[in-house]
């Protein structure tokens, strides 16, 4: 007899706390520390006196030190970053883009990543040893990335390795949302990360290379990129975690072209097509714009999709008068609509919903790990393990082969 065994479904936290910040009066206001603390999700402790710290005194003291450090510090910012942290950056963009500024940054010693842990992890991987590279609140993680364990990736690619005889034909992708130990499983086993800016030239090579690709961790970019590329989702087979098999058959194996991992952005997965209706009902001159991690009914029902920095140009560089409803994250929505006044641009969601992790690299944090940097100490500094962040780095070197 065979007994077969089911994991326990778990939700990661980082997903459960998502709506911690969502509101419907839009204010979105920074407020002191001890204020956040009463949203009731997980925030690293820091020294009582960060607490109540105004965003004045915040300010100077960041100003201050800045000076103090000089050049050896570069402040990195995500688009998603409220603006109160996003005005410290030196540089912002995408986890890509914020990916080869890491890469290019030779001379700072320390590097803030303002954004979440796995683009904290990206960044030591890919800058030189004698590089501290800190994430102010270590809280700051990602429900998506927690969605695949290394654990169950492990697991994964042992079950299609038994149905298959072997993966030598298998290319795993892992989206840069993901941790630096699925990064490098993809570097150990002839894979590479890709972006939502550079998905599409990642299949391209993975198919060059073998038959078959596990997309790791979000279902949704790898379904509307494998679209995209003219695959059917006959094609495609979801892959559950928590299922023996990913709860599919060996002839659902063996048939699928593409192995999607069953993952989803909590942000993004929260726009929906009657989102778009409405937003047409409103303006029908309105050109509705969104993330490729939204869910397949939604880009198919948008007008375009695309990555953050493709949303960001496009609407940056369209006329004057036009009228864009974006399916992004807030903050990074309403920058775009202060930073161009003469566009009406608005986030198809009524509901205002930050993203929770994002949202918790307070400026109080920044200026904690800077004030560290003084005193000589590197707070919260992001240290990839040597061999995972070897094989890791094949994948990212790979990626950025791929993408020029």
């Amino acid at each position: 007899m065979t007994t077969v065994f089911t994991k326990q479904t778990t939700i990661p936290i980082t997903e459960l706390e998502q709506s911690a910040f969502c509101q419907t009066d839009g204010n979105l206001r920074t407020k002191t520390l001890e204020e956040e603390f009463q949203a009731g999700v997980r925030w690293q402790k820091v020294p009582t006196r960060y607490l109540k710290l105004t965003p004045e005194e915040i300010s100077e003291g960041i100003e201050f030190a800045r000076k103090e450090i000089d050049t050896k510090v570069v402040i990195l910012g995500h688009h998603y970053q409220r603006d109160d942290v996003i005005k410290y950056a030196d540089f912002t963009g995408d986890s890509y883009k914020l990916s080869k500024m890491a890469a290019q940054t030779k001379d700072a010693k320390w590097i803030i990543f303002c954004g979440v842990h796995f683009m904290a992890e990206t960044a030591d991987i890919l800058t030189s040893p004698d590089q501290n590279v800190l994430l102010p609140n270590m809280a700051a993680g990602c429900s998506m990335a927690d969605m695949a364990k290394s654990s169950d990736v492990t697991d994964c690619w042992d079950d299609i390795e038994l149905v298959l005889g072997s993966t030598e034909n298998v290319i795993p992708i892992t989206y840069m949302n993901s941790a630096a130990a699925i990064k490098a499983h993809c570097g150990k086993n002839g894979g590479l990360v890709c972006t939502s800016s550079n998905a599409d030239k990642a299949f391209d090579w993975a198919l060059e290379r073998g038959e078959k690709i596990l997309f790791l961790p979000d279902q949704h970019l790898g379904r509307n990129t494998a679209i995209s590329k003219g695959i059917s989702e006959d094609e495609m087979a979801l892959w559950n975690p928590f299922l023996p098999m990913g709860g599919l058959s060996e002839d659902e194996i063996k048939n699928a072209k593409v192995l999607l991992w069953q993952g989803h952005c909590s942000v993004h997965t929260r726009f929906t097509v009657d989102q778009i209706k409405a937003a047409r009902e409103r303006n029908s001159e309105t050109t509705i714009i969104v993330h490729p991690e939204c869910t397949q009914e939604v880009v198919s029902a948008a007008d375009m999709y695309g990555s953050t920095e493709l949303i960001l140009e496009t609407i940056a560089n369209a006329p004057a008068g036009s009228s864009w409803g974006v399916g992004t994250e807030i903050s990074m929505v309403r920058r775009l609509a202060t930073e161009n006044p003469d566009k009406d641009i608005f986030c198809l969601d009524p509901v205002v919903c930050p993203c929770a992790t994002m949202y918790r690299i307070h400026p109080a944090y920044v200026l904690w790990v800077l004030e560290g940097i003084m005193a000589g100490l590197a707070i919260n500094r992001i240290e990839v393990e040597p061999e995972t962040q070897r094989n890791a780095l094949v994948a990212l070197e790979r990626m950025l082969e791929v993408a020029g």
